[in-house]
């Protein structure tokens, strides 16, 4: 879409400060760049089915057994995010790449799918994983999908929830508000934006999606204990109206009672002007009185919570 509207305009004929030249030069800046590893590579072939166990693959994807049940949210496996052109994404290229790829995720029960934004609803990632997943995601977005075998897709309002069956047991799954937005283009704005309340054998997760700062998330220590709260830390800096500061995300999850604060949304695109180990600096300081609590600092670190 950027491209062609550059095209069509005539590049002379952009404000060379626009999004679209924006864009084209920051495709541009990445040519010939090659992408690093994770530092480190989960091994989920080796994770317990009696028990809770995350590790962060980047940005907002976290896979998760959940007592057997496998979980993965807002997938994004390859190197770019962005329109799909068929021979790949048009977008900004990784910082480091997926911790797993697909070919190395085990078969997936569930997939969590915050909102239609290109970084979270991924189409090729979403096509790309294995196993026939039941979906959960947020009204209006599921024409989204990319045409595959599922199990299930269920889009859920703010305060609705719904029982999720699979194979390996079930899983109670309750959308809640964030602040947000959802369109996935500029016009589709009656499209949805959720987080996620998940709970299995008397635990429960909080997954925030994306959000800025908002009370809200003290009444949902209604719905805890929480194991942990999976909160965004990055891209604050300008959109700071609709992402939180790493001192907020901790704030918000401190409101809702999580036990653990597991930082995500950063260190995997250039999404913004922070510098790229500022959330987590932050988040650290944010957290050090309570150090403990900060799980999964780097891409591709893992916790088991007992």
């Amino acid at each position: 879409m950027f491209l062609a509207s550059a095209a069509l305009a005539g590049v002379g004929g952009l404000m060379w400060d626009s999004f679209p030249m924006r864009f084209i030069r920051g495709r541009m800046g990445e040519f010939g760049r090659v992408v690093p590893p994770a530092r480190q590579t989960p091994d989920p072939l080796t994770w317990s089915d009696n028990a809770v166990t995350l590790a962060w693959l980047g940005h907002a994807t976290v896979l998760i057994n959940f007592y057997g049940v496998r979980i993965l949210t807002d997938p994004t496996l390859f190197a770019r995010i962005g329109i799909d052109a068929w021979v790949g994404s048009i977008g900004p290229l990784r910082l480091t790449a997926c911790a797993l790829g697909p070919d190395a995720l085990p078969d997936i029960d569930l997939l969590l799918v915050s909102h239609a934004h290109f970084d979270h609803l991924d189409t090729p990632s979403l096509a790309a994983v294995s196993g026939r997943p039941a979906v959960v995601m947020a009204s209006q977005t599921s024409d989204l999908l990319p045409r595959r075998p599922y199990s299930s897709v269920r889009e859920l309002r703010w305060d609705e929830a719904a029982r999720i069956v699979t194979p390996r047991g079930d899983v109670h799954v309750r959308a809640v508000q964030v602040r947000h937005w959802g369109a996935r283009l500029q016009h589709d704005t009656y499209r949805g934006y959720n987080g996620y309340v998940v709970e299995r054998e008397g635990r429960t997760l909080l997954i925030a999606g994306d959000t800025a700062d908002t009370p809200i998330f003290a009444s949902y220590r209604r719905y805890g204990p929480f194991e942990a709260a999976v909160m965004p830390i990055g891209a604050y800096d300008p959109w700071i109206r609709n992402h939180c500061t790493p001192e907020q995300a901790v704030r918000m999850a401190d409101a809702a009672g999580a036990r653990l604060f597991v930082p995500v949304h950063h260190q995997s695109f250039q999404l913004s002007r922070e510098p790229v180990r500022e959330p987590i600096e932050r988040a650290q300081a944010a957290l050090k009185s309570e150090h403990d609590r900060l799980a999964l600092r780097d891409i591709g670190e893992t916790i088991r919570i007992v």
